[in-house]
C-alpha cells in the first residue's frame, strides 16, 4: 500500500481525541511519541513477507526477529534460509520465539540449524519446575528490525496460514502490519532488547559505536506501545479512546473476548452516537474463543454497535481507527491474555492522512464480511450482509496462545455468572451450559473417585508451594548480599 510520509492535514485542535493523543496518551500507555517517521501499511502475507525478506537480504549489521510463531513449513524455511544468509554475510542475527507458540510447529533441528549458522536463538518461557505458572505469559509480539533503521510490526506470524495456497484456491489469513522508518525504530529495537534480556544476558551496550541516530524519514508521530505482563497500558488506552471518541471507532480483532468494562465503553460510545464497528472472524481457529466472542454480540448490537464477521479462512488483524485521526496496529487482541499476561507490541499513530488509509482498508474488508443483526429477538446474519461473500472455511487448528485467551475469558464468564455481578443474555447460554456440564462432571468424578481430583491438586499445590519457597530463599539471599559502594 501507499507509504505515508508528510501528513496531509492534522487533527482538529479542538478534538478531545487529538488533544489527549498529543498530551496524555504517552503517560497512559507508557509509550513516548516520536515524530519524524514514515509508515507503509502492509496487508496479508503477500505484501508483508516479500518486504520482510527483502529487508533481511539487505541487512548489513543486525537482524532482530521476535515472533510468536516461526513455523517449520515452506514459508518458515524460506525465512530460515534468509536469516542464515544474513548471518553468513556477517550480520548479527538474533531470533526470539515463543515456546508455546512454536510447540509442535517447529522441531529442535530447525533451531539447531539456525544456531549452527551463527544465529543467536532464544526461547521465551519454556516450562520450568521453578515457575509452574510461567507458561501463562507468552511472547505474542511480531517484530522485525534490520540495521536499527527499518522495522516491521503487526499481527502476522511466520507460516503457511498467512501465505495461503493460490494453487489450491486457499486464501491467506487476513492480517495487517506496517513498515516503519524513522526515530521510532529505536523504540522497536529497545522493545526487542527488553524481551531478549528477559530470557538471558542482555544485548551488549553500544555494540556498534559507529551507528548514527536514526534520521527523520517523514513527519508522522508514532508511539510504540511495548506491552509487558501486568502493565495494562494498552488496555487503559483503549478504554480511554472508547470513552472520548466523538465520531467513529472502527475495530478489527481476531480474538475478541473483551472485559465487561470494555464492552460497556463500546456500548456507551454507540449510545452517544459514535459510529462503532467491530470486525471479527466468521471462522476461527479456536472454537471456544469464537463462542465467547459471539456471547458479547447481543449487548453490543442492542447498544447500536455494528458487528461484522469476516467471510474467509481467518481474520487475524488487530487494528483500530478513531475519529479519523488516531490509529493503532499491532499484535494485541481485545482479551485479558493480551492486556495483562502477554508481551505484545502495538504502534499508535496520530495523523489524519494515515487514519484515512486505515478507514479505507476497513471499508474494503467489510466488502467481504457479513453484518450480524438483531432480527425478531435473535442474532443472525444480515440478509444483505456487508459483502455477501461465502464462508470459505479454513483451518481450525487450535493455536496454543488462544487457549490462554479462551481459558481466561471462559473463567471470567463463569465467575461473573456465579457471582451474579452482571446480567447475561441468551447468546451466552452455550458458554454457561458448557461451564455447568464441566463443573457437574468434575463433581461426579470427585464423588466417585476422589483420588483423581485430590492427587493432581496435591501435586500442583506442592509444586507451586516449593516454587514460592525457592523464590523466597533466593530473594532473601539477594537481599543479604552487601551492596558495593562507588567511591
Amino acid at each position: 500500500m501507499e507509504e505515508i510520509g508528510p501528513s496531509i492535514r492534522k487533527a482538529e485542535p479542538g478534538s478531545p481525541l487529538g488533544v489527549l493523543a498529543a498530551q496524555k496518551f504517552s503517560r497512559i500507555a507508557e509509550a513516548e511519541r516520536d515524530d519524524g517517521n514514515a509508515l507503509r501499511i502492509l496487508r496479508d502475507g503477500g505484501e508483508n513477507y516479500p518486504a520482510w525478506l527483502d529487508a533481511i537480504a539487505k541487512a548489513r549489521r543486525t537482524v532482530h526477529l521476535e515472533n510468536y510463531i516461526l513455523e517449520e513449513d515452506d514459508t518458515g524455511r524460506v525465512f530460515a534460509d534468509a536469516l542464515c544468509a544474513a548471518a553468513g554475510r556477517g550480520a548479527r542475527v538474533r531470533v526470539l520465539y515463543d515456546w508455546l507458540g512454536c510447540r509442535k510447529r517447529t522441531s529442535a533441528g530447525f533451531w539447531t540449524r539456525l544456531r549452527q549458522a551463527g544465529i543467536e536463538v532464544r526461547c521465551y518461557s519454556p516450562p520450568r519446575l521453578a515457575n509452574p505458572l510461567g507458561w501463562i505469559s507468552r511472547d505474542h509480539r511480531k517484530v522485525l528490525c534490520v540495521d536499527a533503521e527499518l522495522g516491521f510490526t503487526g499481527g502476522l506470524c511466520i507460516g503457511h496460514d498467512w501465505a495461503g495456497d493460490p494453487a489450491r484456491g486457499v486464501a491467506p489469513w487476513r492480517d495487517t502490519a506496517v513498515e516503519l522508518r524513522g526515530p521510532a525504530v529505536a523504540r522497536l529495537e529497545a522493545a526487542f532488547a527488553d524481551s531478549w534480556a528477559s530470557v538471558g544476558p542482555p544485548i551488549p551496550a553500544n555494540p556498534l559505536p559507529d551507528l548514527e541516530p536514526v534520521a527523520a524519514a517523514g513527519s508522522l508521530g508514532v508511539s510504540v506501545i511495548a506491552g509487558r505482563p501486568e502493565t495494562m497500558g494498552l488496555y487503559r488506552l483503549e478504554l480511554l479512546v472508547a470513552e472520548i471518541c466523538e465520531r467513529s471507532l472502527w475495530l478489527a480483532d481476531a480474538y475478541f473476548v473483551a472485559t465487561t468494562g470494555y464492552v460497556h465503553a463500546l456500548c456507551g460510545a454507540a449510545r452517544a452516537g459514535v459510529d462503532v464497528r467491530l470486525l471479527v472472524p466468521g471462522t476461527s481457529n479456536f472454537i471456544l474463543v469464537r463462542t465467547l466472542s459471539r456471547s458479547s454480540y447481543r449487548p453490543l448490537l442492542e447498544a447500536g454497535v455494528r458487528v461484522f464477521e469476516w467471510n474467509g479462512p481467518m481474520m487475524h488483524a488487530k487494528t483500530s481507527v478513531a475519529d479519523g485521526c488516531w490509529s493503532r496496529i499491532g499484535s494485541s487482541n481485545s482479551n485479558l491474555a493480551s492486556w495483562i499476561s502477554n508481551r505484545e507490541l502495538d504502534i499508535a499513530v496520530e495523523d489524519e492522512g494515515f487514519a484515512r488509509q486505515m478507514e479505507a482498508m476497513f471499508e474494503h474488508d467489510l466488502e467481504n464480511a457479513t453484518e450480524i443483526v438483531l432480527a425478531a429477538g435473535r442474532i443472525r446474519p444480515s440478509p444483505h450482509g456487508a459483502g455477501g461473500g461465502a464462508d470459505e472455511g479454513g483451518p481450525r487448528r487450535s493455536t496454543s496462545g488462544r487457549m490462554v485467551a479462551g481459558a481466561v475469558g471462559f473463567g471470567s464468564a463463569v465467575g461473573a455468572s456465579l457471582s451474579q455481578h452482571r446480567a447475561f443474555g441468551a447468546a451466552e447460554a452455550k458458554v454457561m451450559a458448557f461451564g455447568g456440564v464441566l463443573l457437574l462432571g468434575l463433581a461426579v468424578v470427585a464423588a466417585i473417585v476422589p483420588a483423581l481430583i485430590a492427587y493432581p491438586l496435591a501435586i500442583v499445590g506442592a509444586w507451586m508451594g516449593a516454587s514460592l519457597v525457592a523464590r523466597a530463599v533466593k530473594l532473601r539471599a539477594a537481599r543479604s548480599r552487601p551492596i558495593a559502594r562507588q567511591e
